[in-house]
């Protein structure tokens, strides 16, 4: 384990709301799509269910992305902002099937608030574990989908989206073969 359980869900989840948008179909269009990105993720708490909310979910997946590519500074002032701004109160929780981890709102908390600090939190484990190269955009070069590197060799390339590890390696093979005959 490189972080803790409940920091490496949170940075999946990030990957997944980046990666809704990664491809040539936004998949979070409707509050249709919010609601089945949510329910895929088990986010718990209330949600409005309305445009406005599914507009600050995609505004956050765009301060997100601009956090994922950032030097260390950068990712360091966005995500105090992000604490900040949503008045974070970082405190242990039990819930559902979950045993205690960090909660820095309340469960009552606007669904923008929950996700940005769940998110910043995350984020913040991952700055003070000097782990920030493990926070990457795929290296397929028509592939523009978010990941994080959890492996303990830190050699995660390629992104779960769709094939693009596959395609590489098929290329790569191809290549080779090509120069030997």
């Amino acid at each position: 384990m490189i972080f803790a359980p409940d920091t490496e869900v949170s940075l999946r989840s990030v990957v997944n709301l980046l990666n809704t948008n990664a491809g040539l179909v936004d998949r979070l269009e409707t509050v249709g799509d919010l609601d089945y990105f949510l329910d895929t993720e088990r986010f718990t708490g209330p949600r409005a269910r309305n445009l406005a909310e599914l507009r600050s979910i995609r505004q956050l997946r765009s301060q997100l992305h601009d956090i994922w590519v950032a030097d260390e500074d950068t990712v360091v002032r966005r995500v105090n902002a992000i604490l900040r701004n949503a008045q974070a109160l970082p405190q242990l929780i039990k819930h559902d099937e979950w045993d205690y981890h960090l909660h820095a709102t309340t469960q009552s908390a606007p669904l923008y608030d929950r996700m940005a600090v769940e998110a910043a939190m995350a984020i913040a484990e991952v700055v003070r574990a000097k782990g920030l190269p493990r926070l990457r955009i795929c290296a397929s070069d028509d592939c523009q989908a978010a990941l994080v590197d959890l492996s303990r060799n830190r050699s995660k390339m390629y992104c779960d989206t769709g094939n693009c590890a596959n395609r590489e390696h098929v290329r790569a093979y191809r290549a080779r073969r090509a120069r030997e005959n």
